[in-house]
């Protein structure tokens, strides 16, 4: 009767650990679905702010070009006043 008990206990122990194995497994998996879905956000954001930068800089080449022109209209109608 007695035996009987504690191979129960140890029945219900086993399945314990087996719930917990199995909730740790899965645990991993989300774990390394999330690992990948931050990988792959952190991409997308280094290939936005590559973009941002490669704008910016477009823009102040555009900028410099428009002063250069500037300055050689005021050169050239400077010099017929």
């Amino acid at each position: 009767m007695e035996d009987e008990k504690i191979l129960k206990q140890f029945e219900a122990i086993e399945k314990r650990l087996e719930n917990l194995i199995q909730i740790c497994r899965e645990k991993e998996t989300q774990n390394r679905e999330l690992i990948s879905r931050v990988d792959e956000l952190e991409e997308k954001l280094r290939k936005k702010v590559e973009a941002e930068q490669r704008i910016a800089d477009e823009k102040e080449q555009i900028r410099s070009r428009i002063d250069q022109l500037l300055k050689r209209l005021e050169d050239i109608t400077g010099a017929q006043d």
